[in-house]
């Protein structure tokens, strides 16, 4: 011990031992004799005990494990534990419609240059623009674009959206009912009836045309099987667009690696685009891509107005589509594919339209069987073919 400690006597008794044992060696403890110096060395003792008094009376007030929340792992409910305890489901929304049913329009032909189905009348829908919308968490019926105008639009009150495809006809039967169509589109939003819909490809393309009011306003472009970025214009605002709910990291890899499959030669440049004001005043221009000769198209727009948009590539073909040896498959990839659907449908079910059950399930697309072709390694894999 230090020389300022005081020698224990050899009367001390074995408690004053124990108390001893439990102190640091540089504490001075008093001896009966030594009364003139214990007031004097109380407050030095007393500046080491209270840490355990402190932590004694902490324990106390510790709130009781009967009051913290606890997560209970399947298994572990007891099944006595009282109702009132049990978390309830929530109520789901009524101003959303969870059974949404999307509309696609089919595209003349076979999907398969006649290998399928060679009849004048056949039309089809790529299976991959279905399973598009069922991953999604829609229903799909379809609008077999050479049916009477009344059997079309008796079928547009059984769904919450529409979606017009890629394909190649610009002109002739199938052009004026997309038109009509498109028409209908606009007129039930005015009428407050929200209703979206998606243009691809040869959809974006068509409405194009239509908004403009100029079947020649499309320019060639070299983007026939090609992977591409997609670079945002510098005014667009995500915020309530296809892209709101993308994670950062994964809208920013859309401008660095290429995540969009593009499939077409027509398109329209940013140029042409803005100078068109029936085109510019529609619709905003959300993104832009190139093509392989560097020449500059505008990928993505959304209208200004309307639940409407429109995309030159194919968000559908990553996930669904193997047929085209450029088409990307990498996990970023196919979850461009399911956020991009999922905004679908997410403005399909602000759709209040709710029609009779059976109508729904008579005209549901689960009425034909799909046609696999994607034995010939190119093109769809499957298709939905009406003849």
């Amino acid at each position: 011990m230090p020389s300022s400690s005081i020698s224990l006597s050899s009367t001390t008794s074995s408690s004053s031992d124990q108390t001893q044992s439990t102190m640091p060696k540089d504490v001075a403890i008093p001896s009966a004799s030594a009364s003139s110096s214990t007031s004097f060395r109380c407050p030095e003792i007393w500046n080491y005990l209270w840490i355990p008094l402190l932590f004694s009376f902490s324990k106390e007030f510790t709130p009781s494990k009967a009051h913290e929340t606890t997560i209970l792992l399947p298994g572990e409910i007891d099944i006595s534990t009282p109702k009132s305890l049990t978390p309830k489901c929530q109520a789901p929304n009524p101003k959303l419609n969870f059974r949404p049913v999307i509309g696609i329009l089919s595209h003349p032909g076979d999907g398969a240059s006649g290998r399928l189905n060679n009849a004048t009348d056949a039309s089809y829908i790529a299976a991959s623009y279905v399973k598009f919308a069922e991953s999604a968490g829609a229903r799909v019926i379809p609008l077999i674009y050479n049916e009477p105008r009344e059997v079309i639009f008796s079928k547009l009150n059984l769904v919450n959206g529409v979606l017009f495809t890629g394909g190649w006809a610009k002109s002739g039967l199938y052009f004026e009912t997309v038109k009509e169509v498109f028409k209908k589109v606009l007129e039930r939003n005015d009428k407050g009836k929200y209703f979206p819909c998606y243009a691809i490809c040869l959809g974006f393309e068509l409405l194009t045309m239509i908004v403009s009011k100029d079947n020649n306003i499309l320019e060639r472009f070299h983007a026939t099987d090609q992977a591409s970025t997609l670079q945002f214009v510098r005014s667009a605002n995500t915020e309530g667009t296809v892209f709101q709910r993308f994670p950062p990291e994964l809208l920013k890899k859309l401008s660095t690696d290429c995540l969009s499959m593009q499939n077409h030669q027509y398109g329209i440049s940013p140029e042409r685009f803005t100078g068109n004001t029936r085109l510019s005043g529609f619709f905003n221009v959300l993104t832009t891509s190139t093509d392989e000769e560097d020449k500059v198209y505008v990928s993505t727009i959304e209208a200004r107005n309307y639940p409407v948009t429109a995309f030159q590539w194919h968000p559908e073909k990553n996930a669904f589509e193997w047929g085209l040896s450029m088409i990307p498959h990498s996990d970023d990839a196919i979850q461009v594919t399911q956020h991009v659907a999922n905004f679908f449908v997410s403005e399909a079910r602000k759709s209040l339209n709710r029609p009779p059950a059976q109508e729904v399930l008579d005209n549901l697309i689960y009425n034909y069987s799909p046609t696999y072709c994607g034995k010939a390694g190119k093109g769809f894999d499957e298709v939905f073919i009406f003849a």
